[in-house]
């Protein structure tokens, strides 16, 4: 099998695709969140560029804002479990929501905020499910608190096998999850027009000079980051173990005066 060097799941990937072929991102988020394409009227892209500040940034996150029929629309791509994500994902939720006003203006008017993660790893290991959503309910009667709270999660690892070419949901969900080109021209050969148009756009990005900058650029960030943890960790361990040292040396000394021999 031919490993992918980049796969949809690669953020920076990912960002440029789906930012420079609009459509195609119009049509993968009316897929995760079950509507009609033609049923959406409005379809902006709030953050369509990565920036220079963007990739200098620690724990730079390369999502997507839209804005979809009046609604706030987060997706995100998480490729490792870090432990925390469950957390970030509503801090985002959050952010979005709480900009979603100007100063003075009715809380009422906060508009609908979804964020929608894909996930490269399993998050909830007691649910069979691939897709979770969460909202804001009463815990015993399930009464909505509000509709304007919406957390969509896409396991890739226990997506299923496709059994049908008609279910565009689960052929854009096995398209995040390839590895391979054999698993790519599995899902080419099923001769669906959307899918071809995806794969083809992606080949188009990986290939493409702008990728590969934005990609050595935001590498060589990441390796700055992973330097300067190992560094400032280093730094600590060598705080402290100068300060043991300076302490068994106080011991030792204060023993000598007082005539204690081990």
């Amino acid at each position: 099998m031919t490993k992918l060097k980049y796969t949809m799941k690669t953020d920076t990937l990912f960002k440029i695709l789906f930012t420079k072929h609009q459509d195609l991102l119009k049509k993968l988020v009316a897929a995760l969140l079950g509507i009609n394409y033609e049923s959406i009227e409005q379809f902006i892209i709030i953050n369509p560029d990565i920036t220079p500040e963007e990739l200098g940034r620690k724990f730079c996150r390369l999502d997507i804002n839209m804005m979809v029929n009046g609604q706030k629309v987060d997706l995100e791509v998480q490729v490792a479990d870090e432990g925390n994500y469950p957390e970030r994902s509503l801090f985002y939720w959050a952010r979005e929501f709480s900009t979603g006003i100007g100063e003075g203006e009715d809380y009422r008017n906060l508009p609908r905020t979804i964020v929608i993660s894909i996930l490269g790893y399993i998050q909830f290991p007691n649910s069979y499910k691939f897709h979770s959503e969460f909202q804001a309910l009463e815990v015993t009667t399930h009464e909505p608190l509000t509709d304007k709270m919406v957390l969509h999660y896409y396991e890739l690892p226990k997506v299923p096998p496709l059994d049908s070419k008609d279910n565009g949901r689960d052929l854009w969900l096995q398209l995040f999850r390839a590895e391979t080109e054999e698993d790519l021209q599995k899902i080419e050969e099923m001769g669906v027009p959307l899918m071809s148009e995806a794969i083809a756009a992606y080949r188009h990005v990986a290939a493409s000079d702008r990728f590969i900058q934005i990609e050595r650029a935001l590498s060589k960030a990441r390796h700055d980051e992973a330097q300067a943890l190992w560094n400032a960790k280093r730094e600590e361990r060598e705080h402290w173990q100068g300060v043991i040292a300076d302490k068994d040396t106080r011991i030792a000394e204060l023993e000598a005066q007082l005539g204690i021999r081990k």
